[in-house]
């Protein structure tokens, strides 16, 4: 039967977020209860909050997180009642053009779950990255359940759900960094240090972090920076440039979203270099660049969809990487919270306090 738990909601546009009382409906065909340990909080849910997503309020917040499966659906088989998972906001369907070409990490038509969670008075919910994890327990397609060990950590686990997964892979997945490269991250929080983290997985030579902000940068070189420029005071581009030799970059990852910080992005690589950008615009952006140096500078210009993971092959290997001491996920990890203090949280990381701060349940 339907069950009531407690979730932190947003309400309106840039109104406060509060915990309420909201019902869980029991899993349909192809659905899973998952009873949350860990939630992130990611800078997305403030875009939620703020109305930078959609207008669909009230948001169920909440998508990077790690949980046990209380029970499934009809028709379920990957998980089980019991098992530890990570949750996904890219559920792969396994039938599209993308995936049909063995490019499932693109897949064209993740799914969610079909049914929706309601506050108590009936009204419908809108989960954030169709998850809406700051809960005590929530309703996901079993798409959205990626298994892995149970030992580790569930505050650390979660973080795979969306920021450090983002990071990693848009280094080693989209921007497909390799041994001797230069890379430069441009935008030094959550997701910009797990960038940095790829980088160094991947055997890059040089890495240069870029930020306005020293304590980003102090922490971005124990992340495995080599080098750091403050952009406040020194012009990015030519720093990055005097560092490689004077050519830019073989990589720049573009963390921030926003068109000045990509526009250096763009100057700062090497000829044919690659630009990833894994930050996340907001709609009314837009971004002016010379055609001919689009076209006379060569190279790639690439997006990152959640570092183009693949959850089901990415998590688990992650998982093992941070049990084998080769990745620090729990570096990330600030703080942890309770589901009352989310909007708190959100202060913190407006202005830097934080890299991130964890609800654990």
């Amino acid at each position: 039967m339907a069950q009531q738990v407690q979730g932190v909601v947003a309400p309106g546009r840039n109104e406060p977020v509060r915990v309420e009382t909201i019902t869980i409906p029991d899993p349909g065909p192809g659905e899973a209860v998952v009873r949350i340990q860990a939630c992130g909080v990611c800078h997305t849910d403030l875009h939620y909050k703020q109305g930078g997503i959609n207008d669909d309020f009230p948001f169920l917040l909440g998508h990077e997180a790690a949980g046990v499966v209380e029970s499934v659906g009809d028709g379920v088989t990957e998980v089980a009642a019991g098992d530890f998972v990570i949750l996904n906001w890219r559920a792969v369907c396994g039938k599209c053009r993308a995936c049909l070409r063995g490019r499932p990490w693109y897949c064209f038509d993740t799914h969610n779950a079909r049914q929706k969670m309601t506050l108590a008075d009936g009204r419908e919910l809108a989960p954030a990255l169709g998850i809406g994890a700051f809960a005590e327990k929530t309703l996901v397609a079993a798409g959205q359940c990626t298994k892995v060990d149970p030992a580790v950590a569930p505050s650390v686990a979660g973080l795979l759900g969306c920021g450090v997964m983002a990071g990693i892979g848009a280094a080693i997945n989209t921007g497909q960094v390799s041994r001797g490269d230069s890379v430069a991250v441009i935008g030094c929080g959550g997701v910009g240090d797990a960038a940095i983290v790829g980088a160094r997985l991947a055997g890059a030579a040089k890495i240069i972090a870029v930020d306005i902000d020293d304590r980003k940068l102090e922490t971005a070189r124990s992340m495995g920076a080599t080098h750091t420029v403050n952009s406040r005071s020194t012009d990015p581009v030519e720093a990055i440039r005097g560092l490689t030799g004077g050519f830019g970059a073989d990589v720049v990852i573009e963390a921030v979203g926003r068109p000045e910080t990509y526009r250096q992005a763009f100057y700062a690589r090497d000829l044919a270099g690659t630009v990833v950008l894994v930050g996340v615009p907001t709609p009314e952006m837009k971004l002016e660049l010379p055609l001919l140096d689009v076209f006379g500078r060569g190279g790639a210009l690439k997006s990152s969809w959640y570092g183009d993971c693949l959850p089901s092959r990415d998590f688990p290997m992650l998982i093992d990487l941070h049990q084998q001491g080769r990745i620090d996920l729990g570096a990330f990890v600030t703080e942890t919270i309770g589901l009352g203090d989310v909007e708190k949280a959100f202060a913190r990381m407006h202005e830097g306090d934080v890299l991130r701060s964890v609800v654990v349940l």
